[in-house]
């Protein structure tokens, strides 16, 4: 009588549901966090990109970074800084550029642009994902968007 107790004991399935929620909800919320964590970098990185290419509208117009070298150009900093104000992606990093002349089908082609980079720090979910094997990268993420355009000044000599 008390082995047959046992067995009904061990055969019983109560609370096995609870258990299995308590294994699973964690994963399901670091899934979810995760979801939204890649969609807040994407849409930081979307900015980034909308940034550089302002910077390089304003480098391909003539008058602007008129004998600035790369990396400095105060006109093109300025308006990526203009096009981040009110962003969450104030500190960036700004750098000019000025690639050689290029020949396309017999013409010379100037380009000019703008390279924006930002430090993306993962939101409540760098501690967590370091607590998993290979996520210790993942704690924070350098964003790098670059733009470049066609100079619309007079062409140089290639």
């Amino acid at each position: 009588m008390a082995s047959l107790n046992i067995r009904r004991r061990l055969m019983c399935e109560r609370g096995a549901e609870l258990i299995e929620f308590a294994i699973v909800t964690p994963l399901l919320l670091l899934l979810v966090f995760g979801i939204a964590n890649f969609g807040l970098m994407f849409q930081r990185y979307e900015v980034l990109t909308n940034a550089a290419r302002e910077g390089a509208r304003v480098a391909a117009l003539p008058g602007y970074c008129a004998g600035a070298t790369a990396p400095t150009c105060t006109d093109v900093t300025n308006r990526v800084n203009q096009y981040l104000t009110g962003s969450a992606v104030t500190p960036a990093t700004t750098t000019y550029l000025t690639p050689a002349p290029v020949n396309v089908g017999g013409a010379c082609i100037t380009l000019r642009g703008a390279t924006v980079s930002y430090t993306y720090s993962f939101i409540g979910l760098g501690g967590i994902i370091q607590l998993f094997p290979g996520g210790s990268g993942f704690a924070t993420k350098t964003l790098t968007a670059t733009a470049l355009m066609r100079y619309e000044g007079p062409a140089a000599a290639c």
